[in-house]
């Protein structure tokens, strides 16, 4: 798994301003990080089938052609983890983390979770651009996240570790989600299998909820309840973007939590969400 800290070096990569992390203790008392509010480089800004141009890029005959995916750059021989460029249909260009190493690679991972360090507790608008750090935890922004999924089939990878360094997965055979004007609503294949079990499926074809959007199907507002965002139902049976607690919380059901592999009183220590063209 290409777990935050590693295959970073071997790249040019350069943080931006608002990626730089905060020394320990000024991050420690900031939950929310200034300047990482959300991924301004991020946006695509091409919906609805109408591709943008592809800017800083030479006019040549000799360019070659521009990639769309992390699994295109790993064809091209791009063998190692770390942020890539990329030009989805034409696009903009847009950064993304890539990994090459889990389950033959060619990931693009959307949500990561590994210390804390950045707040997800964070309302629709939040969620609908993107938030993080580049060197730790991150929300490509849903925006984002239902763009790549709507250019081909996807399938989705969960990865888990717990604060035993113990290691856990699921797998679903396809994955998108809709656009804003459908509330982001989660579009889920078959659980494929996993030594974490199946804890998603639970939450195919619900809407995306925050504290401030409530779209689940409970009487109460499962994001705040729980203190996260997510494709809640009634509420959930996964948490992944809930409080980091470390291990074992008295609370209930409010952190990472996975139910078939740690229940409801576990937060796992690091997460990645990422999927991929079939």
């Amino acid at each position: 798994m290409a777990w935050v800290g590693r295959d970073l070096k071997p790249f040019q990569f350069q943080p931006l301003p608002w990626a730089r992390p905060l020394p320990p203790a000024q991050a420690a008392q900031s939950p929310i990080q200034p300047g990482l509010e959300h991924f301004q480089g991020w946006d695509i800004h091409c919906f609805s089938g109408q591709p943008g141009p592809v800017s800083h890029l030479p006019q040549s005959k000799e360019l070659p052609s521009v990639l769309w995916n992390c699994q295109e750059l790993l064809d091209k021989g791009k063998i190692l983890s770390g942020w890539y460029t990329i030009y989805p249909q034409g696009c903009n260009a847009t950064t993304v983390f890539c990994d090459m190493d889990t389950d033959g690679g060619g990931w693009i991972v959307f949500q990561r979770r590994s210390d804390g360090s950045v707040n997800f507790l964070r309302d629709w608008y939040s969620y609908k651009q993107g938030f993080g750090n580049q060197l730790t935890e991150f929300w490509l922004g849903n925006d984002n996240i239902h763009f790549l999924t709507s250019l081909g089939n996807c399938e989705l990878r969960i990865d888990l570790r717990d604060f035993e360094n113990n290691y856990y997965y699921a797998k679903y055979a396809s994955f998108r989600i809709l656009g804003e004007s459908e509330k982001y609503k989660l579009v889920l294949g078959d659980f494929l299998g996993g030594n974490a079990g199946d804890s998603l499926s639970y939450h195919k074809d619900m809407p995306f909820s925050t504290t401030d959007q409530d779209n689940d199907m409970s009487s109460f507002n499962c994001a705040t309840t729980y203190k996260g965002a997510w494709w809640y139902n009634d509420c959930h049976y996964s948490n992944l973007n809930g409080m980091y607690w470390l291990g074992v919380h008295g609370s209930y059901a409010d952190g990472i939590n996975w139910k078939t592999s740690k229940e409801y009183h576990y937060s796992h220590k690091q997460t990645e969400m990422k999927f991929r063209p079939l």
